[in-house]
């Protein structure tokens, strides 16, 4: 009988997938048996608070947290993320002369003790806003910045909307009470991680805690940072205190230790003492029963699938970011990973197309839902491969 070598060789290939194809099939499923145990969260004497893992953005407490309060200095922290970004961008310069006016000079409450008609640094005027928190600095950064506080507070506002924080309203660049001046726990919390990620070398400054200044010709007064958790806690080094009748004492705390950063928000207490003891207590629980848990990195290869009718037979799967979660505390050998992986990827296709899904998930609660994709490209393979391909695919189906 005469054979046909093509034809051979192509039915060996279709067997040889069809078995490939039966054993892809089977993808890893990472399990675990045992179960951490979490006590409940320790309830504070504060109106509202929260906790987060920076790096995930995963809230860990909450209660109240999206009740709407007077942010009281916690404002601050828009003007100086909006001036952050305004030095990133090239706009402001830390070296920038800032003219001081009247309404900078006379403004009450904390102050960093700028005089009118003087110029200041950029960044002097950031320091008293982060350490001291100047209401005289805020103002006068506002009006360099936009040449109004009218005007940066449109920028406050249309920031707040940009980063999510649908629940606030700002009406100032300091804090000072006002009517439909408001935010919430959460929305500050998203600020706050905002904050650290996106200008991590202008967040330092949030960690000093002493500035001086003196106006020219006038005595150099030295202020301490009013966050008293960076004298008492060395993991502490952020954010911003907050005080006003109506707000209580409030405070936005972080601190990273063993690679886990987290944030604290905490509103409405009765005294300093309090709001950095209340602060203390989440994020000493948050410390104690989670961590940070990087599962995979981005570019990391975790399978390989059949390719149809491309240049190449298989196609590398990885993750395009880095998969990171938040976990209670030695839980991740628990972790159950399950990967879904399109049935039938056909060529071509662009490195990064989304050929499938990774889902994690602890004790039957789904933790995350992150694409698969091409760690490459594949062409179109030529007339012939594709034929072949073709037939493979039909027999397939009538297995199916």
């Amino acid at each position: 009988m005469l054979e046909i070598p093509i034809l051979k060789s192509s039915m060996t290939k279709i067997l040889k997938v069809l078995l490939c194809v039966g054993l892809s099939s089977l993808l890893p499923v990472q399990t675990v048996q045992a179960q951490a145990i979490i006590p409940a969260p320790p309830q504070l004497a504060a109106s509202s608070y929260l906790l987060i893992d920076v790096d995930t953005g995963k809230v860990l407490v909450e209660r109240n947290s999206d009740e709407q309060v007077p942010p009281a200095s916690l404002t601050k922290m828009m003007t100086s993320y909006i001036v952050s970004a305004e030095i990133n961008s090239g706009s402001v310069s830390y070296d920038d002369q800032a003219d001081i006016s009247v309404k900078a000079w006379r403004m009450g409450g904390s102050k960093m003790f700028v005089r009118e008609g003087t110029k200041v640094p950029v960044e002097d005027l950031l320091r008293g806003v982060i350490i001291q928190s100047g209401n005289d600095a805020s103002v006068a950064l506002a009006e360099h910045v936009a040449g109004s506080e009218e005007a940066f507070v449109d920028m406050m506002n249309q920031q707040a909307a940009l980063l999510g924080m649908d629940a606030t309203q700002f009406q100032n660049a300091t804090g000072w009470p006002a009517e439909d001046h408001y935010t919430t726990a959460r929305d500050l919390s998203l600020l706050a991680r905002a904050l650290i990620i996106d200008y991590p070398k202008h967040y330092a400054l949030y960690s000093e805690k002493y500035f001086s200044y003196g106006a020219p010709g006038e005595k150099v007064i030295k202020q301490e940072n009013r966050n008293k958790l960076l004298f008492r806690d060395k993991t502490v080094d952020g954010i911003k205190t907050g005080h006003t009748d109506e707000a209580g004492y409030c405070l936005v705390a972080s601190a990273k230790k063993k690679g886990m950063r987290l944030v604290t928000v905490v509103m409405g207490t009765r005294s300093e003492a309090a709001r950095a003891a209340e602060s203390q207590k989440l994020l000493a629980y948050g410390f104690r029963f989670f961590q940070t848990h990087k599962l995979y990195s981005a570019d990391q290869v975790l399978s390989e699938a059949r390719v149809w009718g491309g240049q190449n037979e298989q196609v590398r799967l990885t993750l395009a970011d880095d998969l990171v979660l938040t976990i209670p505390r030695g839980a991740g050998d628990a972790l159950k990973v399950e990967m879904h992986v399109n049935n039938e990827i056909k060529a071509p296709f662009a490195k990064g197309a989304e050929l499938g899904d990774l889902v994690v998930s602890l004790n039957g609660e789904q933790l995350a839902d992150v694409p698969l994709v091409a760690a490459d490209s594949v062409e179109e393979a030529g007339f012939f491969a594709r034929l072949i391909d073709i037939i493979t695919l039909f027999i397939l189906g009538l297995f199916r």
